[in-house]
C-alpha cells in the first residue's frame, strides 16, 4: 500500500546504521517485539480478532519489505478472555517474560488501568488501547496514546444529539459495573445535567447475561426515552432485539464506539436498526468506494477470506502508528526516541478519516465524535464534530 512504501522508502536510507545501539528491551538488531493483551474468546472477541488481524496485515506487509530500519516487528497476542485474572498472566508474560518493547491494541478498561502500574514501571509504551476510557490518560497522561475521543465525550455528544433531534427528555443507561461501564453512565448523567434533561433509572448487568426482558421492563416503566449502553457486543445486540419484541419502539438505544461494529449493524432481519452510535471514528464500509478503504478492504479479504470492519481499520491504523513512530525514532531506538517519534505524527489518516496527532501535552490522536445510526443494515453517518 502507498503509505507503507512511502514509509520504508525512508527507513532504507538508515537501516544500514541500525547496528550499533544500548541495548533496549524487545529490540535487537534484527526485531523488534510488540505485546497485546486481547480478548480472542470472550464478549467482547468481535472487537480484538479483527484488530489483530488488522495490524498483523500491516506488519505482515511491512517485514516483507524488510522492516523498519533493518527491523523487522515481531506481535506477540495472548487471549485473556475479558477476564481480569487471567489478564494480569497476560501482561506479566508479555512484560516480564517476552520483554515487550511496547503494548499495542490492549482490549479493555479495566485491563488496561489495572496493569498501567506495571506497563509504566517497565517503560513499556500503551499504543493505542482498544478502550476510550478517560483514565487511559491521566494528568499528566505518561507512556499510554489513544486513538481516538473518549467514551465520556462519546456520551456527551450522543445524548446531545438525539435530545436536539427529537425532543427525548428521560435519559437511562444500562451498562457493566467496571471502569468501562461507570465512564458511560458519568457521560449519561453529566450530559442530562448540562442539557437541563432527567436522568431517571440505569441497570447494571453481567458480562455473559442475555435475557433482559425485567430490565427493559422496568426501564420502560419509568419512562425511558433514551437508553446509553455500555455492554458486551452480542448483549448490546440482544437488548435492541428485546426491546422490538416487547413492542417498544418509541426509545432510542445509544452505543459507544466500543458497540460500533459492521457485524451489529448487518444483524439478520433489521433487528439492530435504529441503534445509534457515537464514536471517534467514520465507519468503514460506509466509505467502501473510496479509495483508501477500497484498497485496505481488498488487502484484507484477500488475506483472512472475510470482509474487513472497523476494528480490522483501528488495528491497521495503529499499526501504522507505530511504524511512523518507529521510523522516526531513527535506528538508535530507545523508550526515549520512540516516544519522540510518537509526538512527531501529525497527518489526516485517510483510511479513519480523521487527522491524528500527538504531542508531549497530548496523547489523544483523534479528536472527534461522530454520530451514526443502523439503516438498512450498514451504519449512516448523521454528523460528525470536534470536540475541545
Amino acid at each position: 500500500m502507498k503509505h507503507l512504501k512511502t514509509l520504508l522508502a525512508a527507513s532504507a536510507t538508515l537501516a544500514l546504521a541500525a547496528g550499533a545501539h544500548a541495548q533496549t528491551r524487545g529490540v535487537t538488531d534484527s526485531e523488534i517485539v510488540i505485546g497485546g493483551a486481547h480478548d480472542l474468546s470472550g464478549v467482547f472477541a468481535a472487537v480484538s480478532t479483527p484488530a489483530v488481524n488488522g495490524a498483523n496485515l500491516y506488519f505482515d506487509a511491512l517485514n516483507d519489505e524488510g522492516g523498519v530500519h533493518g527491523r523487522t516487528i515481531r506481535y506477540i497476542v495472548e487471549d485473556h478472555g475479558y477476564q481480569l485474572p487471567r489478564a494480569t498472566q497476560v501482561f506479566n508474560k508479555l512484560i516480564e517474560r517476552d520483554q515487550v518493547f511496547a503494548m499495542l491494541l490492549n482490549l479493555g478498561t479495566p485491563h488496561n488501568l489495572a496493569h498501567y502500574p506495571l506497563m509504566a514501571r517497565r517503560e513499556v509504551p500503551n499504543i493505542n488501547p482498544l478502550t476510550a476510557a478517560r483514565d487511559i490518560l491521566p494528568d499528566p497522561p505518561g507512556m499510554n496514546f489513544s486513538a481516538f475521543s473518549s467514551y465520556y465525550d462519546q456520551m456527551i455528544a450522543g445524548v446531545r444529539y438525539l435530545h436536539e433531534d427529537s425532543g427525548a427528555t428521560n435519559v437511562c443507561s444500562m451498562y457493566l459495573p467496571t471502569e468501562f461501564g461507570e465512564e458511560i453512565v458519568q457521560g449519561t448523567r453529566d450530559a442530562a445535567e448540562q442539557l437541563g434533561l432527567n436522568f431517571v433509572a440505569e441497570t447494571t448487568h453481567r458480562p455473559d447475561e442475555q435475557d433482559f426482558v425485567g430490565a427493559l421492563s422496568r426501564l420502560r416503566s419509568e419512562g425511558c426515552q433514551i437508553i446509553t449502553q455500555a455492554l458486551g457486543v452480542r448483549a448490546g445486540i440482544t437488548v435492541v432485539g428485546t426491546a422490538k419484541r416487547l413492542g417498544w419502539d418509541d426509545v432510542q438505544f445509544l452505543a459507544s464506539s466500543a458497540g460500533f461494529l459492521e457485524a451489529v449493524a448487518q444483524v439478520p432481519g433489521g433487528v439492530t436498526d435504529g441503534l445509534f452510535a457515537a464514536a471517534g471514528w467514520v465507519d468503514l464500509v460506509a466509505r467502501a468506494e473510496d479509495e483508501a478503504p477500497a484498497e485496505f478492504m481488498a488487502a484484507y479479504e484477500a488475506a483472512y477470506g472475510h470482509p474487513a470492519g472497523g476494528f480490522a481499520m483501528l488495528g491497521y491504523t495503529a499499526a501504522r502508528q507505530l511504524h511512523m513512530a518507529l521510523e522516526a525514532a531513527g535506528p538508535d531506538l530507545t523508550v526515549e526516541s520512540f516516544m519522540e517519534g510518537m509526538y512527531s505524527i501529525d497527518y489526516f489518516d485517510d483510511l479513519l478519516d480523521v487527522q491524528v496527532s500527538y504531542s508531549a501535552e497530548n496523547h489523544q490522536g483523534g479528536n472527534i465524535v461522530t454520530m451514526s445510526v443502523v439503516n438498512g443494515g450498514v451504519w449512516e453517518l448523521l454528523s460528525r464534530e470536534d470536540i475541545e
